[in-house]
């Protein structure tokens, strides 16, 4: 009996839930809308979702340009297959052509010259593989955690989160329903109205809960751009060793070509790229003056290195000051009870 009463509990908030969410798709039902900070903070998990999947997809690209084999690689990451081992394009090359320079003649000047460009090949195949492992152990890897764990837990409290909020605009219906009725019907259902307010509170207190759950989620995005941005460092060393131990590598093949009489000789080390050129930022042309206090729109996600500080979400809308003696780079931001110094490169003023 018990199970059957569960089971016919569970269709009745099945059945609530999916009235309310129908009523309000078509505008007969009100939705509590969540406050604009926590929208922001669903934004900017979003992006960073978005933004994280396809930073892998390219990084992928790029150390493994075959499709299929990345397939077959993942696949095998997800049956905890150790993946196959495979030579690199330049191993391949390597392989040729050092067959070919032994076929021809290592004793001959084009042999000779084939080998040893073939030694060369490997060992710049053999580097590759050192860069491909450490891309994949320092930066893909932790990022594709973060999407299979960290994001995935985020989804599933949103999901939470909706739920509660369907069933509490849901229990603030029938709370109205009920009140609507004994006005109109001049009905004493005193009992009706008390079930529906004690549903309510229930409902509030969970969605609440659930609430407070979700964002402190979202608010752990920061901490998750400042993992990735060392991972991202970790990336950026392990391409210039590849390219630096690369350079060497070719620039030792130049020298010992430089030794073969004839055409083979004399190969000039190509010219270095120009330096870039600075930019210099643009200047503001707006200028918060002292005591003044107006509208900024926030430009750029800001994390707060300490407690005098504000932190800042991209796109939001925040009052500012610039008090005495405050920093000219810096300005105080208000975000309802909230105060702390901002920078102000990263505020557009209104």
């Amino acid at each position: 009996m018990d199970k059957l009463k569960g089971m016919a509990s569970d269709a009745e908030t099945f059945w609530n839930r999916t009235k309310q969410y129908t009523e309000e798709k078509i505008g007969n039902a009100e939705k509590t809308e969540l406050d604009a900070h926590f929208e922001n903070l669903l934004q900017r998990a979003d992006r960073t979702k978005s933004w994280t999947e396809k930073i892998l997809a390219r990084v992928e690209a790029v150390l493994q340009p075959n499709p299929n084999t990345r397939l077959e690689d993942y696949v095998n990451e997800k049956l905890d297959r150790r993946p196959r081992d495979r030579d690199t394009n330049a191993e391949f090359l390597a392989q040729v052509l050092v067959d070919g320079g032994n076929e021809l003649g290592p004793g001959t000047q084009y042999g000779a010259a084939l080998v040893q460009f073939g030694q060369t090949e490997r060992k710049m195949g053999q580097l590759e593989r050192e860069f491909i492992h450490a891309a994949y152990s320092n930066f893909i890897a932790p990022l594709r955690k973060f999407l299979d764990e960290d994001m995935k837990t985020i989804q599933k409290e949103r999901k939470s989160l909706d739920i509660k909020r369907l069933d509490l605009d849901s229990s603030k219906g029938k709370l109205r329903r009920a009140k609507s009725m004994e006005a109109q019907r001049n009905v004493d259902i005193e009992e009706v109205i008390k079930n529906a307010e004690a549903e309510l509170r229930i409902a509030q207190t969970d969605f609440d809960r659930q609430y407070e759950i979700t964002k402190l989620l979202l608010e752990g995005i920061s901490t998750a751009h400042s993992t990735h941005l060392e991972r991202l460092k970790e990336f950026i060393d392990s391409q210039q060793t590849f390219y630096a131990q690369s350079s060497q590598v070719m620039t030792d093949l130049q020298r010992q070509m430089g030794n073969f009489p004839g055409s083979l000789g004399g190969i000039l080390p190509p010219n270095s790229a120009p330096p870039p050129t600075s930019v210099a930022p643009p200047s503001k042309e707006k200028t918060l003056q002292q005591s003044d206090r107006q509208k900024a729109k926030v430009l750029y996600d800001y994390d707060a290195s300490d407690a005098s500080e504000l932190s800042l979400l991209s796109d939001e809308i925040i009052q500012v000051y610039s008090p005495p003696g405050i920093d000219p780079e810096w300005v105080i931001g208000v975000r309802g009870t909230q105060e702390g110094k901002v920078p102000l490169a990263y505020l557009e003023l209104l």
